[in-house]
């Protein structure tokens, strides 16, 4: 699995040209066909068939699916909407009314907001740690109420010190910029981290 960034046709370029790297041996990878057609919901549960690119390792061999930033892996809502659900968490709303907000079924509301909770601890550290190495003037974050809000407020400033490191470059989301960095896993239950350098090409900030 590599998360890349939504624009399929600068994908496809980077593809052609031998640009993107396998994330276990480093190789070139290259086109390998599609992934299976799945429908995904964006906000106000508007379905979306989405047919993610694979790609193959000259090196190795093996095959990935480029799953875009705006979705997570093996999640049937788009990155946008598991986001706010976060969000929304943190702000101290409980689980029943951020499924009335969303239209998600309460128990997958429930299920990921513990799901997150779970890795919530890693995820903040390493965007807090993120947010300090990219800001130009870093500031320590204060304390949001709790483990999940702590780790949603250190995504979002990991995300604005990204922007301001990189002005006109990124222009993924937030949520998105954390997909990318997370490759897809935010609300697995093992969420692998990214090195920076490793993602900072157009295809995963565009």
């Amino acid at each position: 699995m590599l998360t890349v960034g939504n624009n399929t046709a600068g994908v496809e370029e980077l593809l052609g040209n031998g640009l993107l790297s396998c994330p276990g041996c480093g190789g070139r990878l290259g086109g390998w066909g599609h992934a299976a057609r799945r429908p995904v919901f964006t906000a106000g549960r508007i379905p979306v068939a989405v047919r993610p690119r694979r790609a193959r390792c000259a090196s190795c061999g093996v095959t990935h699916v480029l799953l875009p930033a705006w979705l997570l892996a093996r999640r049937c809502d788009g990155t946008a909407v598991i986001g706010d659900m976060l969000a929304r968490a943190a702000r101290g709303q409980g689980f029943r009314g951020i499924a009335a907000a969303s239209g998600v079924p309460e128990g997958t509301v429930r299920a990921r907001l513990r799901r997150f909770r779970g890795s919530a601890a890693r995820v903040r550290e390493f965007f807090t740690r993120l947010a300090g190495v990219l800001a130009v003037d870093p500031v320590p974050l204060d304390p949001a109420g709790g483990v999940l809000a702590d780790a949603v407020v250190a995504a979002a400033a990991a995300a604005a010190a990204a922007r301001g490191r990189w002005p006109g470059m990124v222009t993924v989301s937030g949520w998105e910029l954390a997909a990318v960095l997370t490759a897809g896993s935010l609300l697995s239950p093992v969420v692998r981290f990214t090195r920076v350098r490793d993602v900072l090409r157009a295809s995963a900030l565009a």
